[in-house]
């Protein structure tokens, strides 16, 4: 049925408020995503982002990650000695004598260095040398006093003064001067994880390995083949297996108490913020400010602080969690407590029970699940917390991944310890979202037993 004109009229002036709308609710829709776009143009100018953009080495990062998942040997050759042999870094991950089938001795007297089998290779002696890659083949004299190419010079190849740089991709390069031939060779893997260069193990196929550790001879007297292998992965130098893991264990430790102690001192505190609860409004206001001051001052500026106050450590790191924690357990608490349904305080009440069973029988079973489901989550959350504060001096394995990353070169270890982190967190998620559901599941059949006797 048609309405007229009158009865819009009539209807429109009953709900001006759907009709005749102010101007600001019509639009905001609107305005939010135009406020958005000025605010996206404005961080773009304010932080210059075309220029970095511009000046930024996008070419470095497929070099960065692919030192998370390789690593390289550099055997150098020394051309103005006697005789031309290889010389290996100190530390390289082939060991004290190492004799690898991709360097060469040629019978001509020759060396051929192979990158990535005879398609990239190098092959020179005192006067000469010959790089070959992509398909071609570059020569270089060596008798004058610098290198020089003879011959068109490729894009991957780069000549300066006394140097030529072959850049041959993720297998490594080759660097030639007029006194030494300089070789990168890249590996896919973690070199030496299980076993470092000095344990009696190392070098060996996993089968020798194993039929050493069941049944072979003792290769350290006195001390088992299990036990000796279990001691030398522990004790890998390169890997540091064991004071890896005994920093992840800290750092588990420091998210575990800092929760744990932040919860105990938070959960008293709540009941006299709560204003519903407390008899004290200027006590209930005191105490939200102290939680909001210990919540406001970040985890880290914390730990720097308990840092210079206790030394670095992991007794820092636990501080700082547990002050953290006394601000956002707090809150959260006083805020279930506030939002809690009167009827069960006031039907205990009424039984002329003092204050403390009125808050045991009345408020505790309504807020206990919510109290237990914010602190596993802090939990959670501060373990990976205490990894971050960790880089500053509070312990755990946030310090040694520091330390790792500071010497800009083993970025393997780094990836390793980013690994362990995430396995852990992963699983500290999962172990957290079981209890909160076992937990829900618990007060469900509880609430539905209470409405059966009711």
């Amino acid at each position: 049925m048609a309405m007229t004109v009158e009865e819009i009229r009539a209807i429109e002036e009953r709900f001006p408020q759907v009709f005749r709308r102010p101007a600001y609710k019509r639009y905001w829709p609107l305005l939010v995503v135009a406020g958005t776009i000025f605010y996206l143009l404005y961080a773009l100018w304010f932080f210059n982002l075309p220029q970095v953009m511009r000046e930024s080495h996008w070419e470095r990062l497929p070099l960065f990650l692919s030192q998370w998942i390789s690593y390289d040997l550099q055997p150098e050759f020394r051309l103005d000695q006697p005789e031309i042999t290889p010389k290996y870094p100190r530390f390289s991950a082939l060991g004290d004598n190492p004799n690898p089938n991709w360097v060469i001795r040629n019978p001509d007297g020759t060396f051929t260095v192979q990158i990535d089998g005879a398609a990239k290779s190098v092959t020179f002696d005192k006067t000469r040398a010959t790089i070959t890659a992509y398909g071609e083949t570059i020569p270089i004299s060596l008798t004058g006093g610098k290198p020089v190419v003879s011959g068109p010079v490729p894009d991957w190849v780069t000549v300066h003064d006394d140097e030529i740089v072959a850049k041959m991709g993720f297998v490594g390069e080759v660097r030639v001067t007029v006194d030494r031939v300089k070789v990168r060779k890249r590996f896919l893997g973690w070199a030496n994880f299980v076993f470092d260069t000095r344990s009696p193990f190392f070098g060996k196929p996993a089968g020798e390995v194993i039929s050493l550790i069941v049944s072979g001879p003792e290769l350290k007297p006195g001390t088992s083949n299990l036990a000796l292998a279990a001691d030398n992965i522990w004790n890998n130098a390169q890997w540091q297996h064991g004071d890896v893991w005994t920093k992840l264990l800290q750092t588990i430790v420091m998210a575990f108490l800092g929760t744990l102690l932040g919860g105990i001192v938070a959960f008293p505190l709540a009941f006299f913020a709560a204003r519903n609860i407390t008899p004290s409004g200027v006590l209930s206001q005191v105490l939200k400010r102290f939680f909001d001051f210990m919540r406001s001052v970040d985890m880290l500026i914390w730990a720097l602080f308990f840092t210079r106050a206790f030394g670095p450590g992991p007794l820092a790191g636990s501080a700082a969690i547990f002050f953290t924690e006394i601000g956002t357990l707090g809150k959260t608490y006083s805020e279930a407590l506030e939002n809690i349904d009167d009827k069960p305080r006031e039907g205990v009440l009424s039984t002329g029970a003092n204050g403390i069973l009125v808050q045991r029988y009345g408020v505790l079973p309504e807020v206990v699940p919510v109290f237990i489901s914010q602190t596993l989550y802090q939990w959670e959350s501060n373990t990976r917390g205490a990894t971050i504060i960790g880089a500053v001096g509070a312990g755990g394995i946030g310090l040694k991944l520091w330390e790792a990353m500071r010497t800009n070169s083993n970025w393997a270890n780094v990836f390793y310890m980013v690994l362990l982190t995430l396995l852990v967190v992963f699983i500290f998620d999962n172990i957290s979202n079981f209890l909160r559901r076992r937990l829900s599941r618990t007060l469900h059949d509880y609430n539905r037993l209470q409405a059966a006797r009711g």
